[in-house]
């Protein structure tokens, strides 16, 4: 398996950073080189083979994602990223349907791309003379969002809840499930699956998904392109939130008449390499097997917070390490006593060991004890021989910084 990933066979080092971005397969590699290399052309914009075969490639893509994610490919909109995607559902959607006096649910422990768009919302809002809330609710010790605290904090005027479906420093699972049934229709459900994709199963149906954003480069593929899903339900909802070339047209009287999902939200020129890349990338994961992914870090969470566990002086943040089941989702983020984490992060650099280190890209918070933490994260390519030696130098570095 590990073949498949040139630069993982290729370095000394051991990489365990996948949740920042995921190595990327040969055929991910061979799809971008291949249309820089062959025929590289624009695509809905020509009527000649080469476009014409780039616009049919587009679409199977578009396809593929939606087979992935239990969608429709009309649900599916090419993005530049994650962070775009979310933006995208608080211009395209919040703009236009928020009034006076709604309110928005999100966790203020999410990472920054699911918080800063809504803060922005409510302040571009706010010079118009509309006035929403942003009502944040808590996290378990588990990392998860609090579904009870979610629960008390709803109210006639919520109008969007937002979440993590795996966290990005946590590592734990968020599918909302407990309050199926007690949400009012009209609250719609964003999910940033940015973590989850290629790492889980995702089924946007049984989420009840209304949104929910992906990034290609935490699934194999390159950076610069992500999914958002737009349920069918919400598509009259939207408006584009980059207008120009496919997203809409103007009749005579200049009155813009916006084109169908999902083009609708794909103004400009597709991100074509990126797209190719993707479709690269979810034949690899039908190949190995997003179940077989899951399976694999779980055995390796397991492991390493097992391994971790009698360490002087580490703590798990909120996390799997606090679950009474053997649950794991790749992502493991702890401190050690005696040593900041980026120092600890440069210390384990230097014994081939690359971690991410620090905040986590989490907006801060004054006297938080997780503020900044140390994460380990895993994919298919890492193997448990990874996690032993990592455990074993850590342990030497603990024994050293220790009392």
């Amino acid at each position: 398996m590990r073949r498949l990933f040139p630069a993982v066979t290729a370095a000394a080092e051991v990489y365990l950073d996948s949740a920042s971005t995921t190595q990327k397969p040969a055929p991910v590699i061979a799809a971008v080189e291949g249309y820089l290399r062959e025929r590289t052309a624009n695509a809905g914009r020509g009527t000649y083979p080469w476009a014409t075969t780039l616009t049919g490639a587009i679409e199977h893509v578009r396809a593929q994602v939606a087979a992935h994610l239990r969608a429709a490919p009309e649900e599916i909109v090419f993005t530049p990223g994650a962070t775009a995607g979310l933006n995208a559902v608080a211009l395209s959607w919040g703009l236009a349907n928020l009034e006076d006096g709604d309110e928005i649910l999100y966790s203020p422990r999410d990472h920054a791309s699911n918080v800063y768009p809504w803060l922005h919302l409510r302040d571009m809002l706010a010079r118009f003379g509309r006035r929403i809330r942003l009502i944040p609710y808590r996290v378990t010790e588990l990392g998860e969002a609090d579904t009870v605290d979610i629960a008390a904090r709803l109210s006639p005027r919520t109008r969007l809840i937002t979440v993590s479906h795996l966290h990005h420093v946590f590592g734990a699972l968020n599918t909302l499930e407990e309050l199926r049934g007690r949400l009012d229709p009209r609250i719609l459900l964003c999910f940033d699956c940015s973590q989850s994709g290629g790492h889980l199963p995702i089924d946007v149906t049984e989420l009840r998904a209304d949104f929910a954003v992906l990034s290609a480069h935490k699934m194999f593929g390159a950076p610069g392109t992500g999914i958002l899903h737009c349920s069918r339900r919400v598509h009259e909802q939207l408006v584009p939130f980059l207008p120009g070339g496919n997203s809409g047209v103007a009749p005579t009287d200049s009155n813009l008449e916006y084109a169908r999902m999902p083009e609708r939200l794909e103004g400009g020129t597709h991100n074509i390499p990126g797209i190719l890349a993707i479709g690269a990338a979810l034949n690899v994961l039908d190949e190995i097997g997003v179940d077989v992914i899951a399976e694999h870090n779980r055995v390796l969470t397991r492991r390493l917070i097992e391994g971790l566990r009698p360490l002087p002086g580490l703590e798990f943040t909120p996390g799997p390490a606090y679950a009474p089941c053997e649950i794991g989702y790749g992502t493991v983020s702890f401190t050690l006593a005696g040593i900041g984490s980026t120092d600890l992060g440069f210390v384990l650099a230097e014994a081939g060991f690359l971690v991410r280190t620090g905040a986590h890209c989490v907006p801060p918070a004054d006297g938080r004890a997780d503020a900044d933490s140390v994460r380990v994260s895993t994919h298919i390519y890492t193997t448990a021989d990874d996690i032993d030696r990592f455990v074993d130098t850590l342990a030497a570095i603990a024994r050293e910084v220790g009392p």
